[in-house]
């Protein structure tokens, strides 16, 4: 099994990770903290803005089955990218745009990415594309939130849409099987 890495983020993990598990290829999906310079953070830390962290996703993916290209579109489909330091009711720097990446193709994607869709917006796209220095991976009751709390309010509002949007927008890359698992 071929298997590359992507991180990004984009508002709260929990939604981003539902988002990306839904892509046929995707492998895993693991809620985390990266983009600052606090060693082995915690939720309770990151949330407190002090430690530069962003809550990120990583992702393990087949390049044979899903582009790169194919993740940052649908990445850049499921949250504001000109939203500086928020996503709809998360606010701090914590929830930030950003796209971690871990070679020079990525990043090279990554700008030419960005540089396209600046046009599309009124308002300035706000993503910070940096290299992956290290990923930390969230404490275990952060993933896999969604499907573990499929009742939750936040979820149903937040991370349900960005799952919906993604099955409808992104049909053709969607795993079918889990599509209709729910």
């Amino acid at each position: 099994m071929t298997s590359e890495t992507a991180t990004f983020g984009g508002g709260c993990f929990w939604c981003t990770e539902a988002a990306m598990k839904v892509l046929d290829g995707v492998h895993a999906v693991t809620s985390g903290y990266a983009g600052g310079d606090t060693d082995d953070p915690t939720y309770r830390a990151v949330c407190s803005g002090s430690t530069g962290h962003a809550e990120v996703v990583q992702v393990e993916y087949d390049p044979e089955t899903i582009g790169y290209g194919d993740l940052l579109e649908v990445f850049f489909a499921t949250h504001d990218p000109t939203q500086l330091n928020r996503q709809g009711p998360d606010i701090g720097t914590q929830y930030r745009s950003i796209v971690l990446y871990h070679d020079e193709e990525q990043h090279r994607q990554a700008e030419a990415y960005v540089e396209a869709l600046g046009s599309a917006y009124d308002d300035e796209v706000v993503t910070e594309i940096e290299p992956l220095e290290r990923f930390w991976a969230a404490e275990e009751y952060h993933q896999d939130y969604f499907e573990k709390n499929p009742s939750d309010a936040y979820c149903r509002m937040h991370a349900q849409s960005k799952v919906e949007k993604v099955r409808e927008k992104f049909a053709e890359l969607t795993d079918t099987e889990a599509a209709t698992s729910d």
